[in-house]
C-alpha cells in the first residue's frame, strides 16, 4: 500500500497536533515515520517500495578536525553505499557536510546504517543525521 502526499500532510498534521509545545521537527517526524510504516505493513516495504528512491540525505556538522570526511566516508564505502552528492562547508571553527546517498546496493538496511554512522559520529565528536529522501521531501512540501 503507498501513502499518498496528501495521507502524509494528514499525518504530520494530527502529530503536530497531539504533541503541540513538544512538536519539534524530530518528533513530529518520527510519528509520522512510525504511522507511515504502521498504515504501509512494514518499515522495509515503505522505504524499498516501487516509489521509493533508495536515496538517503545525511547531514553531519561540528567542531573541524581532520579525518571527518574520511571517517564518514570509510563507513559508507564499507556499507557499499554509493555517494551522488557531497557539499560540505567551513564556518570558523565549525564543520557541516551534506551526502545523497544511494543505500540500494548496500547489503545493509536504513537502520543498520544509521547504526554505523552513529559510532562514526561518537568517534569523530560530531553529529550525523541519516533521513531516507523520501520522507525528507515529503516532510518539506507540507
Amino acid at each position: 500500500m503507498n501513502i499518498s502526499e496528501e495521507e502524509i500532510r494528514k499525518i504530520t498534521f494530527e502529530a503536530i497536533s497531539e504533541l503541540g509545545e513538544r512538536a519539534t521537527p524530530e518528533a513530529v517526524k518520527e510519528i509520522v515515520r512510525k504511522r507511515v510504516e504502521s498504515a504501509s505493513g512494514s518499515e522495509t516495504k515503505f522505504l524499498k517500495s516501487d516509489t521509493s528512491s533508495g536515496r538517503v540525505i545525511l547531514t553531519s556538522f561540528g567542531l573541524n578536525h581532520p579525518g571527518i570526511v574520511a571517517g564518514v566516508t570509510k563507513a559508507l564505502g564499507e556499507s557499499n553505499c554509493d555517494i551522488q552528492d557531497l557539499t560540505q562547508k567551513l564556518m570558523g571553527d565549525f564543520f557541516t557536510m551534506i551526502m545523497v546517498i544511494d543505500i540500494t546496493e548496500s547489503p545493509k538496511d536504513l537502520k543498520e546504517i544509521q547504526e554505523a554512522m552513529n559510532k562514526v559520529a561518537e568517534e569523530l565528536k560530531i553529529k550525523i543525521y541519516l533521513q531516507h529522501e523520501d520522507v525528507f521531501k515529503f516532510m518539506h512540501r507540507i
